[in-house]
């Protein structure tokens, strides 16, 4: 494979090219293609909660929890709806994001107030009342 330099495990941790191939030739492991078309991505409103396949593709892409400051791998985390799914929320890996237990509970707290960032990070800020 020309041009690799380094694979991802799914912590914030990298490895070579090299053990990558050890480590999945030794283990059976499928690589993860992100721009196949072998698995539904998206099901929009026919699901609500996200398929075992999504969950990968979203934790490969997340590496950790999304909230600011946060560093818990995803592999840990909860699949959240951006857009909640009572408000019209789809199943869909452009929808879901990587959220800790602590932050998921908060994402769904009316006391708090969510932000989406630029860099794809989320804020949280308690609610004056």
């Amino acid at each position: 494979m020309d041009g690799l330099k380094s694979a991802d495990l799914l912590t914030v941790h990298q490895i070579s090219p090299g053990q990558a191939r050890r480590l999945a030739c030794e283990a059976g492991i499928l690589p993860l293609v992100l721009s196949g078309t072998s698995q539904l991505l998206d099901y929009g409103r026919t699901k609500r909660f996200h398929t075992t396949g999504q969950r990968k593709v979203i934790q490969a892409r997340d590496k950790t929890c999304r909230a600011d400051g946060c560093d818990v791998p995803a592999t840990w985390c909860h699949v959240h709806h951006r857009t909640p799914w009572s408000k019209g929320g789809s199943t869909s890996v452009h929808d879901g994001v990587s959220l800790c237990s602590r932050h998921h509970h908060k994402a769904h707290d009316s006391g708090y107030d969510l932000r989406d960032r630029p860099d794809g990070k989320i804020t949280f800020s308690r609610i004056r009342q």
